[in-house]
């Protein structure tokens, strides 16, 4: 169950956009009620994934210098039919740098809208804005992309939330933690799933405590409790994103990864989190039902490397379908979709095969953001 290693780039330069309000001791900045610059006496509210969508946001980039150029044309390819798929029951809109534009229309073709926009990279789910509801209207979160903690160059995607925001001509709140989406995961009733590994590491957010953290997400979010996963730093380019470890299905039932090599770094750490996950409630009081997806046995030897990231957790909800991987190993790949097909009964499950960016340690969930319906 691997995920992107860091992959090779050079780091951002001292002094670049990374936006973090801190005071001299490294704690947050306060607006005198204990958050930060969100707190305005409005209330926020996260949809959970599932909800109706106005459209999914991507971007289309994949740079030689950070997946090397034998890659590259796969990832290409990949994003292409993570983009046509999800067309076939949603908007897409795929930002693109300028110098790809013709390349990326003769890949997706005309059912996906392509926006120029400035990229170093195709991680929309952390590059991206957080979508939320409330006060009558729509507005997106901008977490302060940093590159992961400062590990690859982010000159430009630091700049994909607001960039975003604007075209979707909604209202960009501001807070003073550095987050990714992928970090997040909500039922949209009040409860979130966060690995400590990304958002309480001083390579985003030092000297902010859980509490601090929780202050400022709960009403920015629409929170009532946020259930702890320990995550694990430092074993790839994200320190651990909960969308690699657990998803919700729909409110009180998580999907689970679970790593069962007892030589690899995770099976500890996806140990553990069944055990919070197995004796957890939720916002509502409800114990969570927990379901494990077995990784694959085998994949396609083309691209199998140490960085394949062989889940089938980051699958991606969209309007009426479920957009999952496959791997080439028939018993697994089977047993994920049939699993898929109980949880989400009234939508169609469909695998397609993401062999590059998987080499890049990434999934379908990670190229990918939800914009809810107005």
């Amino acid at each position: 169950m691997l995920r992107r290693q860091f992959l090779q780039s050079s780091l951002a330069a001292a002094g670049g956009l990374l936006v973090v309000a801190c005071s001299d001791s490294g704690s947050p900045t306060t607006d005198g009620d204990g958050t930060g610059d969100v707190a305005d006496d409005r209330a926020w509210q996260m949809p959970e994934e599932g909800d109706q969508h106005k459209r999914t946001w991507m971007a289309f980039a994949a740079s030689e210098e950070i997946w090397g150029a034998a890659l590259v044309p796969e990832v290409q390819r990949n994003l292409a039919t993570i983009a046509q798929t999800i067309a076939q029951f949603e908007p897409v809109t795929m930002l693109v740098n300028a110098e790809d534009l013709d390349l990326a229309r003769d890949l997706v073709g005309p059912t996906v809208e392509l926006v120029v926009a400035p990229l170093d990279d195709l991680w929309m789910r952390d590059t991206g804005p957080v979508f939320v509801h409330g006060n009558g209207t729509k507005a997106a979160v901008d977490f302060n992309f940093n590159g992961w903690g400062e590990k690859q160059d982010f000159d430009n995607d630091a700049g994909v939330a607001a960039f975003v925001a604007s075209r979707a001509e909604v209202e960009l709140l501001p807070t003073d933690l550095v987050l990714e989406g992928g970090g997040i995961e909500v039922d949209g009733e009040g409860t979130a799933l966060i690995t400590e590994s990304c958002v309480l590491n001083d390579n985003r957010n030092p000297g902010w405590s859980k509490a601090d953290v929780e202050a400022e997400l709960m009403p920015l979010l629409g929170l009532d409790k946020i259930i702890w996963l320990p995550g694990i730093k430092g074993k790839d380019i994200t320190d651990g994103h909960t969308d690699f470890y657990a998803r919700f299905a729909r409110p009180g039932v998580v999907v689970a990864g679970y790593d069962p090599d007892p030589e690899s770094f995770d099976h500890d750490v996806t140990t553990r989190h069944l055990e919070i996950l197995e004796t957890a409630t939720d916002a509502q009081g409800r114990a969570l039902e927990v379901v494990v997806l077995d990784a694959p046995g085998t994949v396609r030897p083309e691209f199998a490397s140490d960085d394949f990231a062989g889940g089938y957790i980051n699958f991606y909800v969209c309007n009426g379908a479920v957009i999952a991987p496959e791997f080439g190993d028939p018993e697994t790949d089977q047993a994920a979709k049939d699993e898929l097909e109980r949880l989400f009964p009234d939508r169609r499950v469909v695998q397609i095969n993401i062999d590059g960016i998987a080499a890049g340690g990434g999934g379908i969930h990670c190229t990918t953001q939800q914009e809810p319906a107005d």
